[in-house]
């Protein structure tokens, strides 16, 4: 199987995840553009960024359409990214190959574990909203959208359902929002910099992660989101060690 197809059939599920679950799709969008079409690590990222803000859009479309997005608290979480976002996106590129890896690693790692062990709490409807809560958590995700090239999905929607109370399927809807507004911060910061990126090689992957995006909606429609939490979790930790182990040889 050529290393074309294989990125394809890794976009499709890049945009699949983010469609069912809201995010995690681009913890393998960055590996499959560095170990299957040769992308180094800091234009794997910006590349990434790119598929994730598409496929963000078209998923968070078809969540709107169904009424699970909450535009107001979603802009207050995504505000507060926006800065760190943006710092990140200029200190990714002045980072080390192995270190951009490694921590890649790490983080999809901790998403994988985060995802086998979901938070059953919701905040009690009525109870406020602590803006230096949301402020915090908001930014922390912007931040490692920025340096790490990922829409941090994995982060947003239990903070959605812990710190600003929302339902699990308003929150998954409206962390694609929170998505979508940081990576674009990510992306205006690195249009100034200089990274080799093979934009041919990127627009079949982005294509088919945006057709998986509409596929994902339908698919967590019919197949619990424990379940498919549980599937990609175990995928992505296999993912994480391959990286981790690469970036310490």
């Amino acid at each position: 199987m050529s290393a074309l197809v294989l990125a394809l059939l890794a976009g499709g599920l890049t945009g699949l995840a983010l469609g069912a679950l809201g995010g995690g799709g681009s913890m393998l969008a960055v590996p499959a553009m560095i170990y299957l079409l040769g992308f180094s690590p800091v234009a794997a990222t910006t590349a990434g960024l790119v598929v994730v803000t598409l496929t963000s859009v078209t998923a968070l479309v078809t969540h709107a359409r169904g009424g699970a997005v909450r535009w107001r608290e979603g802009a207050l979480f995504a505000t507060a990214g926006l800065v760190p976002a943006a710092i990140g996106g200029a200190v990714s590129g002045r980072l080390p190959a192995g270190a951009l890896t490694g921590a890649f690693a790490v983080v999809a790692a901790l998403a994988a574990v985060r995802m086998l062990r979901p938070s059953a709490s919701v905040r009690p409807d009525g109870m406020p909203v602590r803006t230096s809560h949301v402020a915090r958590a908001g930014a922390g995700l912007g931040a490692v959208t920025g340096v790490l090239g990922v829409g941090g999905g994995f982060l947003a929607v239990p903070a959605l359902v812990n710190v600003v109370g929302l339902r699990m399927r308003a929150a998954v809807g409206t962390s694609l929002l929170v998505i979508t507004v940081n990576s674009l911060a990510a992306l205006a910061t690195r249009a100034g910099t200089s990274v080799d990126v093979d934009w041919g090689a990127v627009a079949p992957f982005a294509a088919t992660a945006v057709l998986g995006a509409w596929d994902g909606r339908r698919l967590a429609a019919k197949v619990s989101a424990g379940a498919l939490q549980r599937t990609f979790a175990v995928a992505l930790l296999a993912v994480a060690a391959f990286m981790l182990a690469d970036a310490v040889r």
